[in-house]
């Protein structure tokens, strides 16, 4: 809906404390635009509050007032534009003193609640963003605004499940990162220019980011919900940290060798998307060619998981243990594997041609898919065909090395689920490998 409106980005005031009547530079036409626009986002907000009341709850506004204090917003921003902006601080502050008085009032009834009456606040400003032409922005911050209102249970069942180790490594990477970060230097070293502090911090803080928000997954959604959904999540986090702590629990339960066995496929499945995802951030032009193979070996891993739980039970209440990746000590040595990998595909590809980024993608494998990845991605003047095979045979090392760990952590049935699966993705992978290998 926000594309239909694209006019209305033409006429931006400069000043909106002195801007002549608006009226005189946009038709009647377009300001009706924005006043819809305005309504849409305050109904939206207003439908979530009014959903989220429990039976016989009284509240100051609904689906009906918070699309009325948009328009009270759009209605204060158009009047200031036409007088003084001094005008606008005084509506705001009058509607501000009226939200407050209604907080006072509900918390003698016992309702102490604030997450309304700061929505309220929230969607007057959105009102008046529309009609000062920041119209993407409210439309943005509108839905961001529903999804933490619409999220209330998730949100506090994940602080309840927030240890205090994970808040402090979380703490403890925001501060180095706010701190460290702009002191970095923004320029490349080493002898063939490849290694650049800053952008190495970027790369972790993004990495580090995917897991965090698999891990968060986890703590909301996965710990009681099977093995199954908690190894797809665990894969977001970490593959190779999944399989490791489920071929271990292989040996406390023998009769869940199968569900733990589907968990090791879906968490080393998950690592295809997630490949995809890192090289559409940062190498947009590899996902030509990428997103086939990267689709086809997704869905081979998804198939044979739906096949074997088909001769499985998925069992709830079986926890994975995987670490916060905001620790400071698992990102800085992921700046470290990240930084040596770069520096190696690089003298690799030097030295030794294609051969050799093919030879350093399998050994990086061993470790971290994703700095292989990245790397490829950053590096300059690589063939992208070059590219996609260094990626693949990454893969297919990454997904050798889980076979391996639960053939030596395992029990006997969880090996022959395990080397089945991964044996079959293996086989797949090394098929597409030969013919795009050939192509080149």
């Amino acid at each position: 809906m926000i594309f239909l409106f694209q006019d209305s980005l033409r006429y931006i005031p400069e000043d909106i404390t002195t801007t002549d009547s608006i009226l005189k530079s946009e038709d009647l036409f377009v300001l009706l635009q924005k006043l819809l626009i305005a309504i849409l986002i305050g109904a939206l907000i207003g439908i979530e509050r009014e959903h989220s009341k429990t039976e016989g709850e009284k509240t100051f506004a609904g689906i009906r007032t918070f699309p009325l204090i948009s328009i009270l917003g759009f209605i204060a921003a158009l009047i200031s534009s036409l007088i003084s902006f001094w005008i606008y601080l005084a509506i705001f502050g009058g509607f501000a003193s009226l939200i407050t008085a209604s907080h006072i009032y509900s918390a003698r009834e016992g309702r102490f609640g604030g997450t309304s009456e700061i929505s309220m606040l929230v969607v007057f400003m959105l009102g008046s963003l529309v009609l000062w032409n920041f119209i993407i922005l409210a439309a943005i911050i509108g839905v961001i605004v529903t999804l933490f209102l619409t999220l209330k249970i998730q949100l506090h069942t994940f602080a309840g499940k927030i240890n205090e180790e994970d808040l402090y490594a979380t703490l403890k990477l925001a501060i180095i990162t706010v701190i460290i970060l702009p002191l970095l230097p923004d320029k490349t070293y080493g002898p063939f220019n490849v290694l650049n502090p800053r952008a190495i911090w970027y790369m972790v803080i993004f990495i580090s980011g995917i897991s965090f928000i698999g891990y968060i997954l986890i703590k909301i959604y996965g710990q009681d919900k099977g093995i199954f959904v908690t190894g797809l999540l665990g894969g977001m986090v970490s593959s190779t940290a999944v399989a490791v702590s489920l071929s271990r629990k292989s040996n406390e339960n023998k009769e869940l060798a199968g569900n733990l066995a589907v968990g090791i496929i879906l968490a080393s499945t998950v690592m295809y998307p997630r490949i995809f995802i890192v090289a559409l951030v940062f190498n947009s032009s590899l996902i030509l060619k990428l997103w086939i193979p990267m689709l086809i070996f997704t869905l081979t891993g998804i198939g044979i998981s739906y096949f074997m739980s088909k001769k499985v039970t998925n069992i709830k209440h079986e926890k994975i243990e995987v670490k916060n990746p905001f620790e400071l000590k698992s990102a800085l040595l992921f700046g470290l594997i990240f930084g040596l990998v770069m520096f190696a595909a690089k003298a690799a590809q030097v030295y030794l041609g294609n051969a050799g980024v093919y030879s350093a993608s399998g050994l990086a494998g061993i470790t971290s898919v994703d700095a292989i990845v990245l790397s490829l991605a950053k590096l300059p003047d690589l063939n992208k065909d070059v590219a996609i095979v260094a990626i693949i045979i990454a893969t297919i090392s990454n997904t050798i090395v889980k076979g391996v760990v639960s053939n030596i952590l395992g029990v006997k049935e969880l090996k022959r689920y395990t080397l089945t699966g991964l044996g079959i993705i293996c086989s797949i992978s090394i098929a597409y490998l030969l013919v795009t290998w050939f192509f080149i």
